[in-house]
């Protein structure tokens, strides 16, 4: 009982961390705008991590590697941390288990970030219903453009109805089970 109470806690804060690192990441890269309180809470949670990783870890192409890296670290750790409460043993094949065990932190971080942006994108449709001129509909917006502008062209709008949302949804949630099959062999080749 006391294992499954720590494994939840290390989950717990290990998945929020990780979030956290991930939302920052995306908001660089789709460059959504951090003069906004999402945007300052993101950047004022993960500084502590992404200052040091940044001395190491340079960019590239615009991408803040280092940003990246460090979740993916977080979620390697969680994940250790996880496997080692319940008895994990990596035996002789050290090598070939930690390779396994980076591979389903980045299985992890791909899911995470489709949750993201399914996340980004049902709060963008809400507030267009309720208030398309709140704040934060400018920084969902810019979270879910550059995947909805192509659905746009190709799905028109069905009486003022904008439909591109739902499909975008649709077409996450199929690339979530070839996700979740993979991360299912990875974890069990552990």
């Amino acid at each position: 009982m006391f294992a499954q109470i720590v494994e939840f806690l290390v989950d717990a804060a290990a998945a929020f961390v990780v979030f956290l690192l991930l939302a920052r990441f995306h908001f660089q890269w789709l460059h959504v705008p951090f003069r906004n309180p999402i945007g300052e809470f993101v950047v004022a949670c993960t500084n502590w991590i992404v200052y040091p990783a940044r001395r190491v870890v340079p960019s590239l192409g615009g991408l803040d590697l280092a940003t990246w890296i460090a979740a993916w670290l977080v979620q390697g750790c969680a994940l250790y941390v996880t496997l080692a409460l319940r008895g994990w043993d990596a035996g002789p094949r050290i090598g070939a288990a930690l390779a396994g065990l980076a591979a389903l932190a980045f299985v992890d971080l791909v899911r995470y970030s489709v949750y993201i942006l399914m996340f980004a994108i049902i709060v963008e449709v809400i507030l267009s219903w309720v208030n398309p001129y709140h704040p934060f509909a400018a920084v969902f917006d810019a979270m879910t453009r550059r995947f909805l502008r192509p659905l746009r062209r190709v799905v028109p709008p069905i009486a003022n109805v904008d439909l591109s949302p739902l499909v975008l949804i649709i077409l996450l949630q199929v690339l979530l089970i070839p996700l979740a099959h993979l991360g299912a062999q990875l974890g069990g080749l552990l």
